[in-house]
């Protein structure tokens, strides 16, 4: 299945150290080799870059160039696609896009689903995936329930909800944004990291590639990353549990639905 990437920060930060990791599991260690794509949210609210292809990460020269880029964001999300469900082709790859309540929202997902509820609304997908259309019932029910885009504990509420009966219909591990906060639901497997003062050194598991963290942000800075598996071979991470979701905003916290039981633990050296 995919893989998922997703960051949120309290101050304008860039994803391509984790991203450079990422993309190399799409093709050379990892076989996610059927697309790819990084959403990024300017940081001044003017609105979303998106960048998605129909090859491998690993060996695109566009990828490697994104990766490259300087998309400072208080919320991104990247992932590689190995298809399950829709033919390898741009309108297939995630993250996917759409604009509700006058938002622009994101959405990536690595699993599979069986069974999905049915379109009633506006909402239809582009491409032929499970995921996208998971995505347009998700809008859907938002929209029934008629919540304000600004009501987060609603908003919260309604996304575990949805997670929860689309996780009952197969794999679903997913990641929404809005530009303002990140949700991550892990119906089998997500990990997170939260770097925060003293900062040290990371170490890519998947390439001879470093950054002293202490060297290239301030003290007050906080960043989260969230992704399928473990980016690092330096640090530890936190395997969420089955079914739990969380809210974060700035690269904290700021709600939590726990889940039933962790999904693994990761060894490491410790997190700086």
């Amino acid at each position: 299945m995919c893989e998922l990437l997703a960051l949120s920060a309290n101050t304008p930060t860039d994803l391509r150290f984790s991203f450079h990791g990422l993309r190399l599991r799409g093709g050379a260690t990892g076989d996610h080799a059927d697309g790819w794509g990084l959403a990024s949210y300017d940081p001044d609210g003017r609105g979303l870059r998106l960048y998605r292809e129909d090859a491998p990460a690993a060996f695109s020269p566009i990828a490697a160039a994104v990766a490259e880029l300087d998309l400072r964001a208080h919320c991104s999300i990247a992932h590689i696609r190995k298809a399950t469900r829709g033919v390898v082709a741009v309108e297939n790859c995630h993250p996917f896009h759409r604009r509700w309540a006058d938002q622009e929202w994101v959405f990536a997902h690595n699993g599979d689903l069986a069974a999905l509820p049915p379109l009633a609304g506006r909402q239809r997908p582009i491409g032929q995936t499970d995921s996208e259309a998971a995505f347009c019932w998700i809008l859907e029910e938002l929209e029934r329930l008629g919540l304000a885009a600004g009501d987060d504990a609603g908003v919260f509420a309604a996304l575990v909800a949805c997670s929860d009966r689309l996780a009952g219909a197969g794999i679903f591990n997913g990641l929404i944004s809005n530009g303002s906060w990140l949700f991550a639901y892990a119906g089998t497997r997500l990990h997170r990291i939260t770097r925060r003062a003293p900062f040290g050194e990371a170490r890519l598991a998947d390439a001879d590639l470093s950054v002293d963290f202490a060297a290239v942000t301030s003290p007050s800075d906080v960043v989260t990353i969230v992704s399928t598996e473990p980016l690092t071979a330096n640090e530890r991470w936190t395997p969420l549990a089955v079914g739990e979701a969380i809210l974060l905003r700035g690269g904290e916290v700021v709600r939590m639905r726990p889940g039933s039981a962790a999904v693994g633990a990761t060894d490491g050296a410790g997190e700086p």
